[in-house]
């Protein structure tokens, strides 16, 4: 599996309208200034979440944006998913949706179990954790295992 740029600032962008958001909504150019990330390249991933149902928006001079529903309620996969699409595929494709024969025929169940590990840490993260350093415990224990941090 890969985290594109345009996932990884997706998530740190919403993370920002997370702790900032009250009163007001939460205007582009300070998340974009507050995460490094190309402002125009934040307005695309922004109104992607927006179609995706996890951020509004306001227009104006005291326009910006908000989180749709509570930081709680919205998981690291819901915001990868907004921006990319599926979490895992194989050649673009979703694993239920392909097939093998011969020697291969065990790849499938191999693909479809690497997509329920990712999915299973991805949605059981939401944003409301992080915000908190609280990640699961689970998630913390895999982070722990020093092999989680070598490259083979």
């Amino acid at each position: 599996m890969r985290i594109s740029a345009r996932a990884d600032y997706a998530v740190r962008a919403m993370l920002e309208v997370a702790v900032r958001q009250g009163d007001e909504p939460v205007k582009t150019e300070a998340v974009a200034l507050a995460q490094g990330i190309p402002h125009k390249f934040l307005e695309g991933i922004l109104g992607d979440l927006r179609r995706g149902g996890l951020v509004s928006s306001r227009r104006g001079g005291s326009g910006g944006y908000r989180l749709a529903r509570p930081a709680a309620e919205i998981t690291v996969a819901d915001v990868i998913r907004a921006v990319d699409g599926p979490i895992v595929s194989v050649r673009g494709e979703r694993p239920n949706r392909l097939s093998y024969t011969g020697p291969a025929a065990p790849l499938l169940p191999l693909w479809v179990a690497v997509r329920a590990n990712v999915r299973r840490i991805l949605e059981g993260v939401t944003l409301a954790d992080i915000a908190a350093d609280a990640l699961p415990a689970p998630v913390r224990e895999l982070a722990a295992e020093p092999a989680s941090w070598e490259n083979p």
